[in-house]
């Protein structure tokens, strides 16, 4: 079977499917957290960076990233394109700074914060501990 050529065509149709909720890593923190028994609420947009979960009684907000897209450090998923190397190169690194960006926002306002990586999505385990761990912390922050 004949491999298709990658046009700029075909890359943007392939890069416009890619979701910015719901994704299968944040669906997945989700469920450990109902299996945890804890309650959140999604995308709260009135906060800055739009967390992907809020608990706003714990003021804990968690971010959800693609390993890919945020430039998760040393993990196998962070891959670089070939082509057009100086376009996503540029295209990475203001999704990195628009992160510490959100998270330093987030946390300025008295929130804790917690990014949790696709690639952690895959132990549960892992991800219960994770999640149990960010939600017992008590941090001391001045609204």
């Amino acid at each position: 079977m004949p491999v298709k050529p990658t046009t700029d065509a075909a890359t943007s149709a392939r890069m416009s499917r890619i979701r910015r909720k719901d994704t299968a890593p944040e669906l997945a923190v989700r469920a450990a957290l109902r299996r945890l028994g804890f309650h959140y609420r999604l995308h709260a947009e009135e906060l800055p960076g739009t967390p992907d979960i809020v608990m706003r009684k714990l003021r804990k907000a968690i971010f959800v990233h693609g390993c890919y897209w945020h430039r998760h450090a040393g993990c196998k998923r962070t891959t670089t394109p070939k082509n057009n190397a100086e376009f996503w190169a540029a295209k990475f690194a203001s999704n990195v700074a628009r992160d510490a960006r959100k998270e330093s926002t987030l946390r300025a306002l008295g929130w804790d914060v917690l990014v949790i990586w696709q690639c952690q999505t895959i132990d549960q385990q892992e991800l219960d501990d994770a999640l149990l761990a960010f939600i017992s912390k008590r941090e001391n922050h001045a609204p």
